[in-house]
């Protein structure tokens, strides 16, 4: 959304050559940002992801509640956004659903760009980043092509130490999802990745426990670079929370949700991005995560306790 955005209001107002690369973010143990990673000419842009108080950072859209790692981080872009030097670069709203929606809006109402050719792409960013799949079945057997799509977005590995996700940006500018789900390199992905998925589905299905309204479930020693966070609620459609730890190839993962599906009123449910923000991590009002190091198990374990312990008393 933002290089079709920067495409047709910034570069064709512009009239000079320009040339788009991307560089994948990921919350880890540690730094975020690597100051190698900005062109000192040219633009740069951050989408959905936490600020960085870099000089060399143009763009800026994110929506989530924890976007900001530190006080001083939020008080230079509030900054920009009170004498006016940022306010027409730098955008922050976590009232949107999806970071997608956010560009969306702002390039349509303060840049005039016609949002038409790209409904089906906002629809479903919408629904993939609200959680708002009509019941737990469709989110875990995926029979829409944007859920396939995620999957292999998610979960394919690198090529050649590149992330596939980037082969998607252009298709994703140009084509409709069902388009880009068939091309030959997509579809080669997909069958390993579902039998992943499934595998992971029954791992889960084994070694997961919901008591008081609480999921929880480890699976630090079948190491995975992600699973469809909707397992648990599929397997146990009762559960309020769900806490599961993981590992991957560069971090111990804790993450924590809120079932969407949930007949609980919205004020009796905890806050998850506050919960997170205590251990260093961060998201949404109802789903987030915590990033350690990979040899901290220990550590993420004890975390992944003490938050079980919360949301139980919390009336799950």
């Amino acid at each position: 959304m933002f290089t079709r955005f920067h495409t047709e209001c910034v570069k064709a107002a512009d009239g000079s050559a320009w040339r788009y690369a991307y560089q994948g973010l990921v919350h880890r143990a540690g730094s975020l940002f690597e100051e190698s990673w900005f062109e000192a000419r040219g633009e740069n842009a951050i989408v959905d992801f936490k600020y960085s108080a870099s000089p060399k950072l143009t763009w800026w859209f994110d929506h989530h509640l924890s976007a900001f790692m530190t006080v001083k981080d939020e008080e230079r872009f509030r900054r920009g956004q009170m004498d006016g030097s940022e306010t027409m670069r730098q955008f922050f709203d976590p009232a949107y659903t999806s970071c997608t929606g956010l560009i969306a809006h702002v390039a349509q109402t303060k840049f005039g760009m016609d949002m038409v050719p790209f409904r089906e792409l906002i629809y479903w960013a919408n629904i993939v980043d609200g959680a708002k799949y009509e019941s737990a079945k469709a989110a875990v057997e995926m029979a829409e092509p944007a859920m396939k799509l995620t999957m292999v977005i998610e979960s394919a590995p690198d090529e050649d130490g590149e992330s596939v996700s980037k082969k998607f940006i252009p298709l994703l500018t140009e084509m409709p999802l069902q388009q880009v789900l068939d091309q030959p390199f997509v579809q080669e992905l997909l069958g390993p990745l579902l039998e992943q998925h499934f595998a992971v589905l029954e791992l889960i299905r084994e070694r997961a426990v919901c008591e008081r309204g609480v999921i929880r479930f480890d699976i630090t020693d079948q190491p995975t670079e992600g699973y469809n966070k909707f397992i648990p609620y599929y397997l146990f459609p009762e559960g309020t929370y769900n806490v599961g730890l993981s590992k991957s190839s560069f971090r111990t993962k804790v993450s924590v949700g809120t079932n969407p599906w949930t007949t609980k009123d919205v004020g009796e449910l905890a806050n998850i991005a506050a919960i997170c923000e205590r251990y260093g991590g961060g998201g949404h009002a109802r789903v987030g995560a915590i990033s350690f190091a990979v040899d901290k198990e220990d550590e993420a374990r004890a975390a992944v306790g003490e938050i079980v312990a919360e949301l139980e008393k919390s009336g799950a």
